[in-house]
C-alpha cells in the first residue's frame, strides 16, 4: 500500500510519461493484462489510456488492471491510469 507522500512522488515521476497501452471497445482481456504486467517488470511506473468508446466505466477498468496485475493504482485522472509495481530485478524508482 503506497503512502500519501509515495503516491504524489510517483505522479510527478509519471507527469512526463506517454501511455503506452490503450483500452477500448473489447475492454481487459487476459493478453492485455499479461504485457501490461510484462511493462510493469520492466519499466515500473506506466500510463495506460482508456479510450472513450470502451464500455467498462474507467473505474472499474482501473481497479481490474491493478488487480490482475498486482500493481498500485497511483492515480485516475480522467481517462488516464496510472499503475505502479515495483520491480526486484529491474530497480529504477526510489520511493520517498
Amino acid at each position: 500500500m503506497l503512502t500519501g507522500p509515495q503516491k504524489r512522488f510517483l505522479r510527478k515521476e509519471a507527469h512526463g510519461l506517454q501511455p503506452i497501452f490503450q483500452v477500448g471497445k473489447g475492454g481487459v482481456n487476459p493478453n492485455m493484462v499479461s504485457q501490461i504486467s510484462d511493462a510493469l517488470l520492466a519499466r515500473e511506473l506506466l500510463k495506460v489510456s482508456v479510450l472513450q468508446n470502451c464500455e467498462v466505466p474507467k473505474e472499474e477498468v482501473a481497479e481490474m488492471l491493478s488487480e490482475r496485475t498486482g500493481s498500485e493504482l497511483v492515480q485516475l485522472i480522467g481517462r488516464t491510469i496510472i499503475l505502479y509495481k515495483e520491480s526486484h530485478k529491474n530497480k529504477q524508482i526510489e520511493l520517498p
